[in-house]
């Protein structure tokens, strides 16, 4: 339903983090018993937070969660969802559904993620799903990938010199992510490094970069751990709106 007042970016997170359990739980595609991936970010705690709220009502049961880091991982404590690793013999390596957010969304549904340097974790659990839902707000609609928010490239901090080499010869720019708090670079939850990489948009505005082939092409230098392009397990997208209707594509 339409309203009258637009919506703030964060009231457009709280709508869509809400609307999607509602609506899979509706439709089915929540159900007691399932094995359910857990994202990072503002949104998809959100999810998580009102996931939570089914299980405290009971309309949801025996409901094991894999979270993507550490901050999702502390959200399902704190909210009672029991979390498991995808190698717990509970989980035996693979999900019924993941459930997060995503930086930027193209008009094929192919995604950047890793502003919060959380993408190998994603990664690795949402390519290992049977249903992976996309929730954002109408911020992170593009037209392509890769020339505005900037592609996250997880390195080996030893291999940074090397792999900024590389990725000047694909054509990128890059930058080591630094922190916010501390000095120095950003450290991932898995003792890492991020370099953001962009490239420069074409004459007419698109951008040079292909997200699948880019995707491996990246994950093939020496040093890289993995990226933050997501073409692989094309997501079920839900996008809220400043008029407060959530679309589904």
């Amino acid at each position: 339903m339409k309203t009258e007042k637009k919506l703030s970016q964060k009231e457009q997170k709280a709508l869509v983090g809400k609307a999607v359990i509602d609506r899979l739980f509706e439709r089915g595609l929540i159900k007691s018993g399932m094995k359910i991936g857990l994202g990072t970010g503002s949104t998809a705690i959100i999810a998580v937070e009102h996931l939570a709220s089914y299980i405290r009502d009971g309309k949801l049961s025996d409901v094991k969660a894999v979270a993507t880091s550490f901050q999702t991982h502390i959200t399902c404590e704190e909210n009672g969802i029991p979390v498991y690793t995808l190698n717990s013999k509970e989980i035996a390596g693979k999900l019924d559904l993941s459930i997060d957010g995503a930086d930027e969304i193209d008009p094929d549904n192919n995604l950047i993620k890793g502003g919060g340097a959380a993408h190998v974790q994603e990664k690795i659990v949402e390519y290992n799903t049977k249903r992976l839902v996309i929730i954002a707000d109408e911020s992170k609609l593009v037209p392509h990938l890769g020339t505005k928010f900037p592609l996250p490239v997880e390195i080996i901090p030893a291999s940074r010199g090397p792999v900024v080499r590389e990725m000047e010869k694909l054509g990128a720019s890059c930058i080591l992510r630094s922190c916010a708090g501390k000095d120095g670079p950003v450290v991932t939850d898995n003792g890492n490094q991020i370099l953001d990489c962009t490239w420069q948009a074409l004459p007419d505005g698109s951008s040079p970069v292909n997200p699948a082939k880019m995707e491996d092409r990246v994950n093939k230098i020496t040093g890289v751990v993995e990226n933050g392009f997501f073409t692989k397990n094309k997501p079920l997208v839900f996008i809220a709106h400043a008029d407060g209707t959530v679309e589904e594509r």
